[in-house]
């Protein structure tokens, strides 16, 4: 499909069939203590996408600007749409679902981002691919990379859960640890690719890690019967899956397949609220320290910022945090109510709905069609359960200590 590049923060258009990460003119104008500038949109042809609205059927594939090959190799999409009905009750939301991007190849929402940096590095013939991650897309590159026989060079903070860094190792992937945060490894990783060439993956840095992630929406849409949510919580560190999500709808809804893109909510913690506090404060200043325990959106200056803010107020969505305490309560609430077991980050948009079903109700009615996005397995990350739950110790092999057990 025919695409241009548009600054999201300027307006400037560039034309390229060549890598393009950023806007020339707005990434060498940043300012300190301020979300990144120059991250660009990828628009697509407007007759190329009317076109698509022909068809009783499409793909997210449709949606894609390079060819995605030996799509079995590395199966990404088609993740289940679960219906927790006891929780539903709870809440008293009739229409609820949840969109389980957690059973992905890699076992994160970062695979959908992973799958189309692989077609880019292989329509331009590169076997290098490079990032920073603090686990999940690491981890998600790391498995494509397998797949396609592509090599990962992978900077990560020293401190990210262990878990997700072997899952890289054991793909394969070249693993540096850093000490120091995220945006050091994001630092460095750029100028890897600086010094030895290939393909940059960097969140929002590489415009097409948002055009991977919009195939959720494109995917969710004919789930739901060629319909979509009316509303979608979402769980926001760096807003690229946020810019993501809204971006599936916008060209759905610029093909003319759907009149209105569905109120979108992003859900941070209080403990890394920088979009949050952007969007309410019209600002798009840094925090710091950002430290929640949900580490895959643990982000103190997010890189997609500028956009997630954009994509808010663009969806007429809101923002709302809820405390880490929160986050925990709602994981284990999700696996023990429903069977569905997902990393703290993905929960944060669980423990979101919830403390928004009161408003929901009221603004949208009982019956509103709420999709809830949940991102990450809770395999991910064991070590959250610490000291929260524990295995109970063995009784002897006897039928007495069986009666012994269970009588009260």
């Amino acid at each position: 499909m025919r695409f241009t590049y548009k600054c999201n923060d300027c307006g400037n258009v560039i034309e390229s069939d060549e890598v393009v990460y950023q806007c020339p003119k707005c990434a060498t104008n940043q300012e300190e203590g301020t979300f990144p500038k120059g991250n660009l949109i990828v628009l697509y042809n407007k007759e190329d996408l009317q076109e698509l609205a022909k068809k009783d059927h499409v793909s997210m594939y449709d949606f894609f600007p390079y060819k995605v090959v030996d799509k079995d190799v590395y199966p990404v999409g088609n993740t289940p749409l679960a219906n927790p009905k006891r929780l539903a009750k709870e809440l008293g939301l009739t229409n609820l679902t949840c969109k389980l991007d957690s059973t992905l190849p890699s076992g994160s929402f970062k695979d959908r981002a992973s799958q189309l940096i692989a077609a880019q590095a292989l329509h331009f013939n590169t076997n290098k691919i490079a990032l920073a991650s603090t686990g999940n897309a690491g981890a998600a590159m790391s498995c494509a990379g397998a797949a396609y026989g592509l090599e990962i060079i992978l900077f990560v903070p020293a401190s990210a859960p262990a878990n997700k860094l072997m899952q890289s190792v054991l793909y394969g992937a070249t693993v540096v640890p850093i000490k120091g945060t995220y945006d050091d490894a994001f630092a460095l990783s750029i100028e890897y690719t600086n010094k030895f060439g290939g393909i940059n993956r960097n969140t929002a840095y590489n415009p097409m890690t948002i055009e991977g992630k919009k195939s959720v929406s494109i995917e969710l849409f004919e789930q739901m019967g060629r319909k979509v949510p009316d509303v979608m919580y979402i769980p926001v560190g760096d807003g690229c899956i946020f810019a993501g999500v809204y971006k599936g709808f916008y060209d759905l809804k610029e093909a003319g397949i759907i009149e209105k893109i569905p109120h979108l909510v992003a859900v941070q913690s209080t403990k890394s609220n920088a979009i949050s506090q952007a969007w309410k404060n019209k600002n798009f200043k840094a925090i710091s320290g950002a430290s929640t325990r949900a580490d895959s959106i643990s982000v103190s200056n997010p890189a997609n910022g500028r956009m997630a803010v954009r994509y808010i107020n663009e969806s007429e969505g809101w923002a709302i945090e809820v405390e880490d305490e929160e986050i925990i309560n709602c994981q284990i609430e999700l696996t023990s109510k429903a069977g569905i077991f997902v990393e703290p980050a993905a929960a944060c948009a669980w423990a979101g709905l919830k403390k928004d079903a009161e408003h929901i109700k009221k603004e949208f009615g009982a019956d509103a069609n709420i999709c809830v996005l949940l991102t990450g397995t809770g395999f991910k990350d064991m070590a959250v359960f610490e000291g929260r739950v524990t295995i109970p110790a063995a009784i002897e092999n006897s039928k007495e200590a069986v009666v012994a057990r269970f009588t009260k």
